[in-house]
């Protein structure tokens, strides 16, 4: 795991060189040369935390909310009752 140490100012001026850092291990943000904060990937903050996803998050897909979908075979069994 690699450590990257920025100053606020260096942070300020381009943040996403210091997201890109923190893909590779935590970015230690230096306030007047002492650390003040520290950026974390949101794995390791989840790994940091003892956090996991569970088969509920991952199934509930909140952004496919908006999705219509009906199945073939349900599709299908609507046509014959609607005929029948």
């Amino acid at each position: 795991m690699t450590i990257t140490t920025i100053s606020s100012r260096d942070f300020n001026q381009d943040v996403g060189k210091a997201k890109r850092a923190s893909t590779i291990g935590p970015v230690i943000i230096t306030d007047r040369g002492q650390p003040s904060h520290v950026l974390l990937s949101i794995n390791d903050y989840k790994k940091l935390t003892g956090q996991q996803e569970t088969i509920l998050d991952l199934l509930a897909m909140p952004e496919a909310a908006d999705i219509d979908f009906v199945s073939p075979k349900a599709n299908r069994l609507i046509n014959i009752v609607e005929f029948d």
